[in-house]
Parts: C-alpha cells; structure tokens; sequence
C-alpha cells in the first residue's frame, strides 16, 4: 500500500479533497455575503420608507451685497418724426381742377432751399426757408411779418431786397422775386387784375395832362391853369399808386416754407397726369427728434431735462437724448405707447412727450417706432443695495435683511431702504450693525422636487 492511500485510510479523506472543500465553503460564505447586501438595499422599514420619500432639506439662494449707481426706468415706445411736417397741398393756381404737370421730387429725397417741389398746372411750388407758413397771398405794396420773411428768405438766396423797409413789397423786392422765378424758368403771376389800368396806361395819362398843362396859352385863365394842373397831379398820383401796386405777386400756394435745411421728401402721394386737390406730398424739416405718449401713472415719474436711451431695435442701435417736454394736457392715444403694446387705437388719454437726441440721429432712424428707456430718478453716486427679495418686514414694520455666514451660521441685520430701481434697492445698515460690500444675503430657498426645481 502506498504512503498516499494509508493517509487517506487514516483521516478517511485525502488532502486534495479537502482543500477543495475548504475553497467551496468560501466561495458559498461570499455569496451569502453579497446576497445579504442586496437584500439589505430593497428591505426596509416602513419608518425608512417614509424618510427616503421625504425632499431633500432646501437649498438656500443667496445675492451679493454690492456698491451701484441705482436708477429707476420708465419703459415706452416712441416714433421718430421730423421736428416739422408739412402737407404740400394743391392751390387755385389756374381756373378748375390743378394738374400735376412736373415731379422733380421723389420720396426719400433731400431737397434744399430755392428748389422746386412741383408743377402744377405750369405754375411752380417753390421751398424757402421760413417759420411763419403762407396765408395770403403777397403782392407789391403789402406790408407784414411774412413779407419780411420773404425778404430774409430771397436773401439767404443772393436776391437783394434791402433797398425797401423790411416788411415791405417793394420795388426791390419785386426785382428779387421775378429774378428768383426767372432763374427757375418762370415767370411770377402780375399782381394787377386782368383788365385795370396798367403803369403804361397810367403813364400815358399822366403824359397827356403835362401836355395839356403845356398847351395853355399864357392869357388863360387862372381857373383853367388850375383844373389842368389838378388833373396832372392826379394822374401822377394815380401813376405811382399803379406803379407801386404793379409787377410780381407770389400767390400763397407757390411757396412753402420751411424751419431748416435740408429738408427731406417724406412721401408723395400723386404723379405727372393726375388731377389734385388736396394733398400732394409731405415734407420735414428740421432734426429728428422722438414722440411718445405717457400712462397716467407714469406722468409723475418723468420730468424734462431726464435722459432717454433711445433704442432702434429694427437696426440694433442705441443713442441717448434727453426728454425736452411733458405735457400737462393729456391727449386721447392713438395707439398704445406702452412696452410691447400693439399698433391698435386704445382710446385711453396719455400724455405727451418729446424726446430730442443728444446728436443728430442719421436718416435711417426716419419714421421708425422705437424704445425709449427714461431715467425716472438716480442716485448719482454709488450706493449700497440688494436685491428687492433680499428685504423683509416684520410685523413691527421694520425692515431687514439676513446675512449667510461663511461658516453657514445666519444673523439679522435691520436696515433702511431707500432708492430703488431695476430689481434693487438702496439698504442702509442700523448703526449698531455691519453691512459690506460682498456678504451674501438671503434671497429665497429651492426645493428639489420630483417634476424639477422649485424656488421659493
């Protein structure tokens, strides 16, 4: 018998076998061990169960304490117009209806001052540079404040007038008048009616009567001399009065004046051919400036002097200016002016307000609807402030805020508001408490919840 066979016949089981026993047991005990872990991950308690289910405590949402220059907005919308628009108008230059007979304008166009507008019926509107628009016709011998802007107008233009008094339809005025139709290739309307007696006539009157007076004979009576001699002195007065009143005459629709150039052709409504009476073409003058309207409660908040971001959003383009005029007298809106309110007619009363740009806006910003943003009020100078949620009140009605420690820890400290604007306000710490600049305080809390995160 071997050595092998009498120790397995002694200990009943040879050493291999039992070392893979051994190895079996250990591999058993592991997975027991591991099975029991598992288990243990989907076996709880009911009180477990309910403390797994319950959210997690919330997380706390802090701002920073800083320094800022606060400012409080008003937000509305405005358009962007000419400081002065004008209605081109037909006028009774000719008997029946006026017709469009030349367009040397089209819309978009700078036009400058002396340049024709339009034809009508032969007869030409001329710009001019004035302020007090026509209301009368002019004509030779009339005096006023619109025939001294004539004459100011035909000046700027090289046409001398000043050998008349200023006001008055002179023969110097005259003169400029028919060298300003000339040079445009017209000539002016005469301001004597069709059939009165023309300066020639009258000066062939007055010729008749001085030879009249010269014919007497020496022996004439004395009573004779002196009808003659009257008649003369007649037809001499007669003949400056003609003279006086005779030439150019400039009929109120063949001028328009306007406030500055150049002035720019907003659109035109007829064309060459067409039968007009009424409007023809609109014209603006002067710098764009921006008209919006004001809600009754946002009357208060703005004054002239503030300034205005003016923001074109079809260009991507701000400018500042400044508002020049609130009105006192609230007007019925034709459409709501209110931050994104719509091109609708609202019958509800506004106020208006004229907003000028600190530079000349380019012509591009014409006629566009824009945003404008007023400074309603600011603090000048940088002062401390937080956010509006950051603020709380007590029951007593003073105000505080709640600071977050570095080390998590939280304290109240009382302060005063004051300014505020864009989300913040002014906080004043109480003397026997500090607030500085880069503390967190608290402005809410968030909830992890099963559809996402909530904030409180």
């Amino acid at each position: 018998m071997s050595e092998e066979s009498t120790l397995q016949t002694e200990n009943g089981a040879s050493p291999r076998r039992r070392g893979r026993a051994a190895t079996a047991i250990a591999v058993t005990a592991a997975l027991l061990s591991a099975a029991g872990i598992v288990a243990a991950g989907f076996i709880r308690s009911p009180a477990q169960a309910v403390a797994d289910a319950a959210p997690p405590p919330p997380s706390l949402l802090t701002a920073q304490v800083e320094y800022r220059v606060l400012t409080d907005s008003v937000i509305l919308r405005g358009s962007v117009k000419a400081e002065q628009t004008i209605e081109v108008m037909a006028g009774g230059q000719t008997e029946g209806s006026p017709v469009v007979t030349k367009l040397p304008v089209k819309p978009g166009q700078a036009i400058k001052a002396g340049q024709v507008l339009i034809e009508v019926s032969g007869r030409p509107v001329i710009a001019l540079r004035g302020s007090l628009p026509m209301y009368r016709d002019l004509e030779p011998g009339t005096r006023g404040n619109d025939v001294a802007q004539l004459q100011t107008a035909l000046g700027s233009l090289g046409y001398r007038t000043q050998g008349d008094d200023r006001g008055f339809f002179g023969p110097w005025t005259k003169a400029a008048v028919t060298a300003l139709y000339a040079d445009r290739g017209y000539a002016p309307l005469p301001a004597l009616p069709e059939g009165a007696l023309t300066p020639e006539a009258a000066a062939e009157e007055v010729k008749t009567a001085q030879w009249a007076l010269e014919d007497l004979p020496k022996d004439a009576p004395a009573v004779q001399r002196t009808r003659v001699g009257e008649e003369l002195r007649k037809a001499r007065a007669r003949l400056a009065e003609i003279e006086a009143a005779s030439g150019p005459m400039v009929p109120e629709s063949e001028l328009t004046f306007l406030g500055s150039f150049p002035a720019r052709v907003e659109s035109v409504s007829v064309r060459i051919g067409t039968r007009v009476s009424g409007s023809m073409m609109v014209i603006s003058a002067g710098k764009l400036i921006v008209n919006g309207t004001l809600q009754p409660h946002q009357k208060g908040l703005v004054q002239p002097n503030r300034p205005v971001e003016i923001l074109s959003e079809t260009m991507g383009t701000a400018v500042s200016g400044t508002v020049t005029n609130v009105s006192d007298v609230p007007q019925s809106s034709a459409r709501d002016t209110t931050e994104g309110g719509a091109d609708a007619a609202t019958g509800e009363r506004g106020y208006p307000l004229v907003v000028r740009p600190d530079t000349p806006l380019s012509t591009q910003f014409a006629g566009q609807d824009v945003r404008l943003t007023v400074e309603a009020a600011s603090t000048r100078k940088q002062v401390l402030v937080v956010p509006f949620s950051a603020v709380s009140a007590g029951v007593d009605g003073k105000t505080s805020v709640t600071v977050l420690s570095f080390d998590g820890s939280r304290h109240r400290v009382p302060v005063t508001t004051g300014a505020s604007g864009n989300g913040y306000v002014e906080v004043r710490p109480a003397a026997s408490h500090g607030l500085a600049e880069g503390q967190k305080v608290i402005v809410g809390t968030r909830r992890q919840s099963q559809g996402g995160v909530a904030d409180d």
